[in-house]
Parts: C-alpha cells; structure tokens; sequence
C-alpha cells in the first residue's frame, strides 16, 4: 500500500518525552522507534532519556546536515558498550577526533581506489560463481555468501588464512553483527568470539614485525603494521588487529545487502529482467534502492564535542544525539512512496551526502561515514549481477518474513534457495 501523506511536522522545536526513559520501547519497537515517537510528537525530532542519558533522535535531511559538521559530535562514549565492543572496539579509527581521525581515515580511504574496488568485486563474483555452481542443498544464501565475503575480505586485505581459519573467522564476524543490537549471553559470547579474531590478527601483526611473517605488498594489512600516526609513532599490535578486523567485518556485513537483494530480485521480477537485458543504470539503480530499504543499522549516535545551536536549542558538550539512518533512507519528504520497491526513483537522481545514508552520511573523507561504503557498492552490484544474469534459482517455501524488532534484521530463513545452477555461456 502507497504511504499516506505525511502530516506536516514542526521542524522548529524539540519536544520532550513525558516518559523517564525510552529504553525497553527503543527495543521493543526497533527500526520504527524513532519516526514513530517523532510522528507522535508532531516533529521530526524529540528529546528523550535512553540508558538514563538525555537524548535527542532524529532524522531527514536536515537532521543529518547537523549530524555530520564536522567536528561537532565524537563517537567516543556514544555507542553503548555491548555494540560498541562488537563493532569497533578501543583504538579504531572511530574513537579518533581532529587531526588523528583524519591521518587514520585518509589511510582507510587509500584502499578505496578504483583498481582495488574492481579486484574486490572481481573476487566476490568470481568465488560466488564457484559456491553457486556447488550450491549446498537447502542451505540459506546469507551463510553462504557470508562465508564467500569472508575468503574475499582476508585475500584482499592480505590476512593469510587456510579454510578453516576462514570459516572460524566468518562465524566470528557473523556474530559480532548479529549479535550488535543484543543485550546479555549472546552478546557476550560474541565479544568473547571477536576477542580471538583479534588476538589471531594482533599475531600477524607481531610475526611481520619480526620478519616471520611477509605480508603481501601494498596490502592494507601491510599498510597498517607499516604506518605511524601524525605523531610518528607505529600501531599497536592491537590496534592492528582492531583496524583489520574493522576491514574484515564490514565486508562480511554485505552479505545481509546481498541477501535484501536476491530477496528483492525474487519479489520483483521485472527489476530482475532488466538487469538480465542489462538495461542501461538498472543494475547501479537496483543496488541504490536495496540499500535504501534493507534494514541494515538502525541509528548512529554521536556525542557533542563542541557545543551548538540546533532547533532553537542550546547542545552542550557531552549530550549524546541519535540519528535515524532507517528512516531517513524512508523518509516520504525525500522518497516519494517511500515504502515501495522502485529502483526508477534513481532514475536521473544522484544520492546525495544526506538523504541515503545506510552506512553514514557526510564526507567519508573528513568525517566518520563508513569508508567501505563505496566497496559495499561495487561488491553488492557484482554478486547483484552473477544472481541475475548468470544463475537459475528458485525459493521454496520457507518464512521470509523480517522482523524490525532485530537489529540488524535479516529474513528469518536467511533465504534459502534451491534447485540452484548457472546457466551455459
């Protein structure tokens, strides 16, 4: 069903919540919680307590613009420990502010390079090729592209690992994500998990220095056991380990887009058939709208590091603001019929730094939007190809169903598919 006209909302003020705290309805409610408490209030942010700290969410355009001047929020204290243990850890490029965010993040952005991104995407073809033509029967596409991501991530990275090390590491990751948005045994099992995958990568950081180890040149895992900050001095063999592994997941994470995408590919056969004729832009087209309407991380936090003015309020240092990625990417005051499936909107329409933020928004340059956000794309448009141009699936019965209350959200089969092969020439 076409979404309704939105009511006008006040893009003037802040309202507050009359509740103490919001806490159990942010879990309770998910990916919906924020759009629907500033729907409520008449705006398009409100002011409430989550964990017992003041804070304003929000979203749109505008909402974004204010979230990502540069340097007027910090990630450092924003994120709650169970995620931030899981996501980005001390030391990574995310808890770093000013000059030595930027010295970190133009490192980052250094493996970013057209000849890079297309070996990646290469790569995640070619080995997605290869687990189609030897497809498990009845096993979900999301494990199986998940572990295909993982062997592409350590090869391009330069993470020497046998298969079995990989398919550890691809548990590992695949917890650290799932697990992101959870409270309790299962989050901390998964700590304990990224733990070892950092104490693994931190042993290949201290055997290369020693010269036991060659890693291979030009490398990002090279790259950063060779660098040194702004103050000279070399990483950490911790932080190494931090940084790759910050490499290693988020590619491993695109198996959730890839997963929306066949999904979308299956609910949508005519957008199929037009990547199959290779219609011009269709393919850049579908992969902009899976990413727009895959619920992939709900919200991003931020700490203010210098104090503004916002909404006729005053935000001093410290106050914590959480932004709405879910609902800004939904947002009907920039995507018309914002709810359905339709890759023409990006038909002559180039998305901006603000309005389709899944992994951030801003400059990935100088401020903390993600810097794999460009790969996510090339890889995501390359097995986007492959399942529509060059294989021949079908998808069983099975629940497909996703629940906004799990963040990230996947289908709840992972999309298992069947009677999998690719097609002659």
């Amino acid at each position: 069903m076409p979404d309704r006209d939105p009511a006008p909302l006040d893009t003037t003020s802040i309202p507050r919540a009359r509740m103490p705290d919001l806490t159990l309805s942010f879990l309770a409610e998910g990916y919906d919680f924020i759009r629907e408490h500033c729907a409520y209030h008449g705006s398009d942010a409100f002011e409430a307590r989550l964990l017992g700290r003041r804070t304003v969410f929000c979203y749109g355009e505008e909402a974004a613009r204010m979230f990502y001047e540069p340097g007027r929020f910090t990630r450092r204290g924003a994120v709650p420990s169970f995620a931030f243990k899981l996501l980005q850890d001390e030391g990574s490029v995310a808890t770093l502010d000013g000059e030595a965010h930027r010295a970190r993040k133009a490192l980052f952005m250094s493996f970013m390079t057209p000849v890079r991104l297309d070996a990646v995407a290469d790569a995640a073809a070619s080995r997605l090729r290869d687990r189609l033509a030897a497809y498990p029967d009845g096993a979900a596409l999301h494990d199986v592209v998940r572990d295909v991501l993982c062997r592409v991530a350590c090869d391009w990275v330069g993470v020497p690992a046998s298969p079995d090390e990989v398919a550890s590491l691809a548990e590992e990751a695949g917890a650290m994500i799932d697990e992101a948005g959870s409270v309790g045994p299962a989050n901390w099992i998964a700590r304990l998990r990224r733990h070892r995958s950092e104490e693994m990568l931190a042993h290949l950081a201290r055997e290369a220095r020693a010269g036991r180890l060659e890693l291979p040149e030009g490398s990002p895992a090279a790259a950063f056991v060779a660098w040194r900050g702004p103050d000279g001095a070399p990483l950490d063999d911790a932080v190494v380990a931090v940084e790759l592994l910050n490499l290693i997941r988020p590619i491993v994470a695109i198996a959730r887009f890839v997963t929306f995408a066949a999904l979308a590919l299956h609910e949508h056969p005519a957008a199929r058939e037009a990547i199959r004729a290779h219609e011009e832009g269709q393919l850049g087209r579908f992969v902009s709208e899976v990413r727009r309407t895959t619920p992939f991380f709900p919200a991003i936090a931020g700490r203010v590091r210098t104090p503004f003015a916002w909404r006729g309020r005053a935000f001093e240092e410290g106050e914590l603001v959480v932004l709405d990625l879910y609902g800004t990417d939904r947002d009907p005051r920039l995507w018309r019929d914002a709810a359905r499936f339709d890759p023409a909107r990006f038909h002559g329409r180039e998305p901006g730094a603000y309005d389709l933020i899944p992994q951030g928004g801003g400059d990935p340059f100088s401020g903390h939007r993600c810097a794999g956000e460009w790969l996510t794309i090339v890889v995501m448009e390359a097995m986007t190809a492959v399942l529509a141009r060059e294989a021949v699936w079908r998808v069983p019965e099975q629940d497909l169903s996703v629940s906004l209350t799990d963040m990230p959200a996947l289908p709840k089969s992972g999309l298992v598919l069947a009677d999998v092969r690719l097609e002659a020439g």
